[in-house]
């Protein structure tokens, strides 16, 4: 599997509620997220349980993935319009984000190390 596809997988696990915390690598240092700023990859991966149990009806949306790898590393940008339901309260979110990220091939598989999801803010 190549990084590009790796990164599409993540996109359907999101869509699909399924777990994401697989995805990143236990060397994972960093995960900024719309609302978020995770350090370490436990951080990571308890905050992606959370999120998993408590949103619903995602909505991915990639416009301009752009993925380059290198010899083991990746990196990668896009732009995605992201939805999901706040599975408590019903509120739906919508946003127009920039995602950026590296990869690191582990035992074969690309796994993330570090992901930056942000919403510009229009002036």
């Amino acid at each position: 599997m190549t990084a590009a596809e790796t990164i599409g997988e993540y996109y359907d696990a999101l869509q699909s509620g399924d777990p994401l915390a697989p995805f990143f690598s236990d060397r994972a240092t960093v995960k900024f997220g719309v609302g978020e700023s995770l350090f370490g990859a436990d951080e990571i991966r308890a905050a992606l349980r959370e999120q998993t149990a408590t949103t619903e009806d995602w909505q991915v949306d990639s416009t301009r993935l752009d993925v380059t790898a290198g010899d083991g590393y990746a990196w990668f940008g896009d732009e995605v319009e992201l939805a999901w339901t706040d599975a408590g309260t019903g509120q739906r979110w919508t946003f127009d984000t920039r995602w950026s990220g590296t990869l690191e091939r582990i035992d074969g598989e690309w796994q993330f190390v570090s992901m930056h999801v942000s919403a510009p803010r229009r002036l």
